[in-house]
């Protein structure tokens, strides 16, 4: 008796350990869900290399779980399963069993409990009163040595004097210097992608995704990432993550072992976008460039995805949602938006407001012309296709406004009355005050360089970035004059002073700074904790008033605060006085310069190439 006991324990014994080594073996996106989802009709993609999911059944035998469908693909590595969760479904293991010549595999899916029951606020959502500073994770702080290379990623660079190797700045170095941010006034974090790079080269900017639910070991994983967040959250700030939708890396394993042939947008030959914005809502485009524009690949080394398969499709959203829900993101900035499939930006974009009402999104949109932009996003356009995206990256500020005003030499077309021709346009959006200003960013020469390392230049600019309508976004080292021409890019993408240990330059201790570097980061601290507390800037209106003479002037107001900006973009000192700006300054009797602290009276000059930020009283 004992001895057939022991023999039906280790049959036992056997199937569990079976069962595990199955269970490694199948692996599904997402791995877990959340119960009381408005999103419960979850489409499982299941992968295995050593099971023919074509000769497969699957079955669900879990309270409140029902399997809706199996869906089979030509690649036999993949199955979908189609899962309802009722709101009665309590979390925990669900267990689907998968049958196979003869073999039958149990493998855990997980129904998690809702984030919202932990406490934190998180997908808020940016709006005026934010402040938001991006960063290169690998190119900010090192916080964490022994993440720099990981065993088994293809690449092992790591070396801090070539521009295109890795540097080994990590999340934990983020999470070392949210004090910094927080001085700065910044509300809000926005970094290149975290997601998992495992592409051989050129790993560290992380738009080329090879797992979408692995995030990057090399930044510390997702431990790391939840860290992070949670720290952001418990000091009242925000996280914004970098989604990319059009494209992943050609290393991501739905590349190699594409479920189907139409999982990617297929060529005869390589074939890349064109890159002409026009032919999406030219009524006169041809189809045939549309597509090109479309379904181009970005490189060779980023397949283009296709959207209009359906599974391709719930996959990348149901993974935004997984993500906001996981990770506690408060808003998206979508990478290369004109690229996508619209319509179903449409759709991913309402299946996230649909979860998360307080979230928003922006969109990288560079074209050419505002009413180019404002197509993308919601506006008062009257245009057969209608986008639900809230705003743009506000590439028409920085190209047609605050670099000619600041560059150009003023004439009746030329110079400053760029950027008010520019904002004038505004009318084209529903609600210009989401639109995302900056000064540079990752793909384009750093704004110290574009203004031909002038100082002055730049704090006009920077004054500009926190008093003009929108949300302000500053890119990492701006304030203490990184500079840095974008030809090639890796030049724009310097290692943050202070992020290394050894560093001459720490900017967070502000040991080492020059006497310049140290004002200008004052200058910005300044701005930004002024920018912070002002109502007229963060929830007031905008007026502005044609440019004169090189002098630009406009103001944010509310009924209990107004402020001035004074733009002299000359060469010499200029009179200003209010009487020329009554509708504005009627019943004030002068201000205060926001940065010296002066007392500023009805008539005052502005020195030359200086904006002025002057809080008005009575």
């Amino acid at each position: 008796m004992k001895k057939k006991l022991s023999i039906y324990l280790l049959f036992l014994l056997s199937l569990q350990l079976n069962a595990q080594s199955t269970n490694e073996m199948i692996t599904a996106y997402p791995a877990n869900w959340f119960v009381q989802m408005k999103w419960n009709k979850v489409q499982v993609l299941l992968r295995s290399t050593s099971i023919d999911f074509s000769k497969a059944s699957v079955q669900v035998n879990y309270p409140g779980v029902k399997l809706l469908k199996i869906n089979k693909f030509d690649n036999a590595h993949y199955a979908a399963i189609d899962l309802e969760v009722s709101k009665d479904a309590k979390p925990g293991d669900v267990k689907l069993i998968i049958t196979e010549g003869g073999k039958t595999i149990s493998k855990n899916w997980t129904l998690n409990a809702r984030r919202a029951g932990k406490g934190t606020k998180f997908a808020q959502g940016v709006n005026q009163s934010d402040f938001i500073y991006f960063l290169m994770p690998d190119r900010f702080s090192n916080g964490d040595s022994t993440n720099d290379r990981i065993a088994g990623l293809k690449d092992q660079t790591l070396n801090r004097n070539k521009m295109y190797d890795r540097h080994g700045g990590d999340l934990q170095g983020v999470q070392n210097h949210l004090d910094y941010m927080q001085k700065m006034g910044a509300t809000t974090l926005w970094m290149t992608p975290v997601i998992e790079n495992d592409m051989p080269s050129r790993t560290e900017h992380g738009y080329a995704f090879t797992d979408h639910y692995a995030i990057e070991k090399r930044f510390g994983g997702a431990a790391a990432y939840l860290k992070l967040s949670d720290e952001l959250h418990r000091r009242g700030m925000k996280l914004i993550q970098d989604a990319v939708y059009n494209h992943v890396g050609l290393y991501h394993f739905l590349v190699q072992d594409a479920p189907s042939k139409d999982w990617l947008h297929q060529w005869p030959s390589f074939t890349q976008t064109t890159y002409k914005d026009q032919v999406i809502y030219d009524p006169y485009a041809a189809q045939s460039d549309r597509k090109v524009m479309a379904d181009g690949w970005f490189t060779t080394e980023m397949p283009d995805m296709n959207h209009q398969n359906s599974f391709v499709a719930n996959f990348l959203i149901q993974h935004a949602l997984w993500s906001v829900e996981t990770f506690g993101i408060d808003g998206w900035r979508i990478d290369t938006y004109i690229y996508n499939n619209l319509n179903f930006m449409n759709q991913c974009n309402k299946a996230l407001l649909d979860e998360y009402p307080k979230l928003t999104s922006f969109g990288e949109c560079w074209v050419h012309g505002v009413a180019n932009q404002a197509y993308f996003v919601e506006n008062n356009m009257n245009t057969p296709f209608k986008s639900n995206l809230q705003a743009p990256v506000d590439f028409q500020t920085l190209f047609h406004g605050i670099q000619p005003a600041l560059n150009e030499k003023n004439s009746w077309d030329q110079g400053v009355i760029n950027l008010y021709t520019t904002l004038s346009s505004d009318y084209l959006y529903k609600d210009p005050s989401r639109n995302v200003i900056f000064l540079d960013n990752h793909d384009m020469t750093r704004a110290l360089s574009t203004f031909g390392e002038s100082v002055p230049k730049l704090k006009m600019a920077m004054a500009w970035l926190m008093t003009c309508r929108g949300i302000p976004q500053l890119y990492y080292g701006t304030e203490v004059l990184m500079k840095g021409i974008s030809n090639p890019d890796g030049l724009v993408r310097s290692d943050f002073p202070g992020g290394w240990v050894g560093d001459n330059k720490n900017t967070f201790t502000e040991q080492g700074l020059t006497p310049e570097e140290l004002d200008m980061l004052h200058y910005t601290q300044k701005l930004g904790n002024y920018r912070k507390s002002s109502a007229a800037i963060t929830t007031g209106k905008m007026m502005q008033y044609v440019p004169k003479d090189g002098l630009y002037v406009y103001f944010r107001y509310t009924p209990t605060q107004t402020v001035m900006c004074v733009m002299n973009t000359n060469s010499a000192e200029v009179k200003v006085d209010f009487a020329k700006f009554a509708e504005r300054t009627t019943g004030f009797t002068g201000g205060k310069d926001i940065v010296s602290g002066n007392s500023i009276a009805p008539q005052f000059t502005i020195p030359a190439q200086t904006l002025q930020v002057i809080e008005l009283n009575k």
